[in-house]
C-alpha cells in the first residue's frame, strides 16, 4: 500500500493525529470539515467551515437532544450550505460570534457551557438570522427518518390504515 503524500508533506493519516493531538475540535480543509472525535465530515460549498461548525453547534443549542449523535445537527444545517443564502448565514455567524465577544468569549463556539450559549441565543431571538435557523431546524432536523426510533415516533401511518386502527386508543397511562 503507497501513502499518498499532500503537497505540504503531510499524509490526511498525520494530519488527523497532529490536529487531534493538539487539542483541536475539528480540522478544516478546503471546503472540508471534520470532527476527529466523532463520526462526521462534511463537504462544503458555499459557507465556511467555521460558519458551518458554529451552524451545527446552534442547532444543538436550539434543540438539545442528550440522545442524539452530532452527524444529525449537521446534517440538518447542511441545507445552508448553498450560494443563495451563504451571504446572510455569514453574517448572521457574525453578529452571534460579536454577542459572544460581548461576553468575553473568543466566539460562540469557544463558549463552553450550554446555559451561556443559551443566553446568548435568546439576546438574538427576535433576528431574522435566529428565525431562519430555527424555522428550517424543525423539518431538517425531526424529518430525518433515522432519528424516528430514537423518539418512539413509527412515522406516517396513512399507508398503514390510520392511527385509530394501529393503537391510537391504546390509553394505558390514564
Amino acid at each position: 500500500m503507497t501513502t499518498v503524500k499532500s503537497p505540504k508533506g503531510l499524509t490526511r493519516r498525520q494530519l488527523l493525529s497532529r490536529a487531534t493531538a493538539a487539542g483541536a475540535t475539528f480540522v478544516v480543509g478546503a471546503g472540508f470539515l471534520a470532527a476527529p472525535n466523532a463520526a462526521w465530515a462534511v463537504e462544503l460549498e458555499a459557507i465556511s467551515p467555521k460558519a458551518f461548525a458554529t451552524l451545527a453547534q446552534m442547532a444543538r443549542d436550539i434543540y438539545p437532544h442528550d440522545q442524539l449523535a452530532d452527524e444529525y445537527y449537521v446534517i440538518a444545517v447542511k441545507g445552508y450550505d448553498t450560494n443563495a443564502g451563504a451571504a446572510g448565514i455569514e453574517e448572521g455567524i457574525a453578529a452571534l460570534d460579536m454577542a459572544a465577544r460581548e461576553r468575553g468569549y473568543e466566539d460562540y463556539v469557544s463558549v463552553g457551557w450550554e446555559r451561556d450559549r443559551v443566553d446568548i441565543l435568546r439576546s438574538m431571538e427576535d433576528t431574522a438570522f435566529f428565525q431562519q435557523i430555527r424555522g428550517g431546524l424543525v423539518t431538517g432536523l425531526y424529518n430525518q427518518k433515522a432519528i424516528w426510533p430514537i423518539f418512539g415516533y413509527e412515522g406516517e401511518s396513512f399507508s398503514q390504515g390510520g392511527y385509530i386502527n394501529r393503537g391510537f386508543n391504546d390509553i394505558n397511562w390514564l
